[in-house]
């Protein structure tokens, strides 16, 4: 009997910084990012190639009261090192979930983590290594959704996956309005009208213009990423 296949081969997983916090006030809790990493792991058994890029709130949080007043570009490059501590940690769960992850980082830490290399990353993904990569673009004043719109665009990702604590785009928020519905898809133009906020502007408008769906779903649902990437109707996917 032929095993159903993977419906998307090459995938960008973003997540948020925030997701690792579980139910913590800031910092990574444990038993939250070795499930993710089940998740994660389970997915590439079916031969996906997963790439990752994680947010660094979680981190940043606990030293926010700190930057009130700070330099915009300072406090950016503080929240990238924050990536960096983030990416370590889901890459440690990774390797030892029995996966080969392997952290790229935007910014030179040579003793800590390699450069991110485009050919050096398509090589270890074609190699069924994770990928994960840290510190965002580089750059301060770019947030991590557009990191991963554009390290989507560079390795060729099928769809850039938002993980969230939602499963899913709402009309309104669910928490606020139980008659709100979830969009099962959406064009980009119908996004940008209804003014959704499903990811920063310049993220948004590098997927569009580069034909990048997105998929937002929630990553706490048990099973969800396996769903998405069978071509399941899970969350919402943004299209052309």
């Amino acid at each position: 009997m032929t095993m159903p296949q993977p419906a998307h081969k090459r995938i960008l997983l973003k997540l948020s910084g925030e997701a690792l916090m579980g139910d913590d006030q800031f910092g990574i809790n444990r038993a939250t990012i070795v499930r993710m990493v089940e998740e994660i792991a389970e997915v590439t058994r079916m031969g996906v190639e997963v790439a990752v890029v994680i947010g660094g709130g979680n981190i940043f949080r606990g030293v926010a009261g700190g930057a009130v007043g700070m330099d915009r570009a300072t406090a950016d490059y503080m929240g990238m090192l924050a990536t960096v501590m983030n990416s370590l940690a889901l890459a440690d769960a990774m390797n030892k979930a029995g996966l080969t992850a392997r952290v790229m980082s935007a910014i030179g830490i040579d003793q800590v983590v390699e450069p991110y290399v485009r050919p050096k990353a398509l090589q270890y993904l074609e190699e069924g290594k994770v990928v994960v990569f840290a510190a965002g673009t580089g750059n301060p004043f770019f947030t991590t959704d557009t990191a991963a719109a554009l390290r989507g665009a560079e390795i060729g990702a099928e769809m850039v996956l938002k993980a969230t604590k939602v499963d899913g785009v709402y009309s309104a928020d669910p928490k606020k309005d139980p008659n709100a519905t979830r969009y099962s898809h959406l064009s980009f133009d119908e996004a940008m009208g209804q003014n959704l906020g499903i990811m920063d502007a310049t993220a948004f408008a590098l997927c569009r213009d580069q034909k990048l769906p997105i998929k937002v779903f929630s990553i706490f649902k048990n099973g969800a990423l396996k769903r998405v990437v069978m071509g399941e109707d899970e969350g919402t996917l943004v299209h052309v």
